[in-house]
Parts: C-alpha cells; sequence; structure tokens
C-alpha cells in the first residue's frame, strides 16, 4: 500500500459514494487507474465493505451505547467471536488496560437495550462489564 492508496482510503472513508472521476482528479490519476485501486484494495481484504454512516439522531436507532467488557483469562476470541453475531453490536475493540473489549451497541428501543445487555451479559468468559448510553455526538 503507496500513499495514493492512503488517500483513496480517506476519500472512501469520507464519502464511499464519491464519483470516481472526482477521486480520481483530487488524487491526480485516471479514473481507471482509482477503479483497478479500489478493486485491488476489495480483493486483497483492505476494504471489506462499503457502509452507510447515519447521521446522528437520525431516528434510526432510539439508544445507543459503549459496553467495556473484561474477559476471563483467554476466552477473548471466543466471546468476540459471540458478539459478532449480534445485530444490535455496531463495532468491537480490543484494548488493553481494565477493559479488554469494547462494544458499541445500537438499539431502536431501551426495551431492547435491556435484552442486549441481558444476553451479552450471559456470554460464558465475560466476568464484569460497563456500560454507558451515548447522549449526544458532538464531532462524528
Amino acid at each position: 500500500m503507496d500513499d495514493v492508496d492512503r488517500k483513496l482510503l480517506s476519500l472512501l472513508r469520507d464519502d464511499c459514494r464519491m464519483p470516481v472521476s472526482s477521486m480520481a482528479t483530487i488524487l491526480g490519476i485516471s479514473r481507471a487507474t482509482v477503479r483497478t485501486r479500489i478493486d485491488k484494495l476489495t480483493t486483497n481484504g483492505t476494504i471489506q465493505s462499503f457502509t452507510v454512516n447515519l447521521k446522528a439522531g437520525a431516528g434510526i436507532y432510539g439508544v445507543r451505547a459503549v459496553a467495556m467488557i473484561e474477559v476471563a483469562g483467554q476466552a477473548a476470541e471466543k466471546v468476540v467471536r459471540r458478539l459478532q453475531g449480534f445485530p444490535e453490536v455496531r463495532a468491537l475493540h480490543t484494548t488493553n488496560g481494565r477493559w479488554d473489549i469494547v462494544a458499541e451497541i445500537e438499539v431502536e428501543t431501551l426495551e431492547a437495550f435491556d435484552r442486549t445487555l441481558r444476553d451479552i451479559r450471559h456470554i460464558d468468559g465475560i466476568t464484569s462489564t460497563e456500560t454507558s448510553i451515548l447522549l449526544s455526538t458532538r464531532k462524528s
């Protein structure tokens, strides 16, 4: 991966619907080169998917939260695999320090949030959790 690939990824992260011609102009390369690089980055797994990021407060998800999760011993990979199966879990991050895993959760209602938290806390290998509901987003 070179600087052009990094700049291309940055453009895609900002707006994955940006026209190829616009990316080519910004990067100073041809449209065919942009297409070839996107295909290469997709094929080699660098780009795993294209997605939509919704504006905070768009009304799609009523409750957003971050759950910090402590895992017993060597159970982290098993716990991560289980959490990946939860549609309510939008992102997972491994970390150092007090918490082993941080899960970003999005659900429609507090009742759904309660069910999701209960199900997460019942996963074998999880020893402790601490969850914070996100009230507002100041920067996205």
